[in-house]
């Protein structure tokens, strides 16, 4: 394989016009777990992807701290990073991972 990507996803001080401190996410754990597993198999049928790993924290996640870690490995960069690109937004989109921010006192 030629290309590994990481990608970590960092909480930020803002939540639209809000300072926060952090942010709490909450899961429906075996629901989501469904839908990462319904990605990554769609995500190896577009892109020839040797391997993909994901680990999303839930909790309170600090300011500053990573929220979100993914790790594809492919052939080539530009499968790794369309693939990488594409799975985020999906999980954005259908994996049932709710935030809520922690706003500063």
């Amino acid at each position: 394989m030629g290309a590994v990507i990481y990608f970590s996803g960092i909480v930020r001080g803002k939540e639209g016009a809000a300072q926060i401190s952090a942010i709490d996410y909450e899961a429906f754990h075996k629901m989501a777990e469904h839908q990462f597993h319904l990605l990554f198999d769609e995500m190896r049928k577009r892109w020839p992807i040797e391997s993909v790993r994901l680990v999303h924290r839930l909790g309170v996640v600090r300011v500053g701290e990573p929220s979100l870690w993914v790790e594809i490995i492919a052939p080539h960069r530009a499968e790794a990073f369309a693939a990488c690109q594409w799975l985020i937004d999906e999980m954005k989109r259908v994996v049932p991972i709710w935030k809520k921010p922690v706003l500063i006192q």
